[in-house]
């Protein structure tokens, strides 16, 4: 149970907190189109970004390929979310932020790849 609340509730948490403000009709904009649009897509690479790095410090003690697997559930997660939006009055689920997403969590895996191999024996 220990090791459950220490690797598994960060992600379930993060999910949770992905699944409220999507779950929001109307959320606050920028004053300039080109600006809102900027940060809530920084926002949607941001969330998933972190949220497969989670997965992935839950997975990789116990998975074969765990940054594999944090990428799909990650990209999973985007999907069903996007869903979701659909039936939240003001809001629309589209393949583009998951596309957005998705940069998100290439992103964290490249970047945890990167630290990995930075820690690995022989590594500069």
């Amino acid at each position: 149970m220990r090791r459950f609340l220490r690797f598994w509730l960060p992600p379930l948490v993060w999910m949770g907190l992905i699944f409220f403000f999507s779950s929001r009709p109307h959320l606050p904009s920028a004053p300039q189109p080109w600006l809102d649009i900027l940060l809530k897509k920084s926002a949607h690479a941001l969330g998933y970004g972190v949220l497969s790095w989670l997965y992935l410090r839950a997975l990789r003690e116990k998975a074969r390929h765990p940054q594999a697997t944090s990428l799909t559930l990650a990209l999973l997660y985007a999907l069903s979310d996007e869903y979701h939006q659909t039936f939240v009055p003001g809001r629309n689920g589209t393949l583009w932020d998951v596309g957005v997403d998705g940069i998100g969590v290439g992103v964290a895996m490249l970047l945890a790849r990167w630290l990995q191999r930075r820690r690995e024996p022989g590594a500069r």
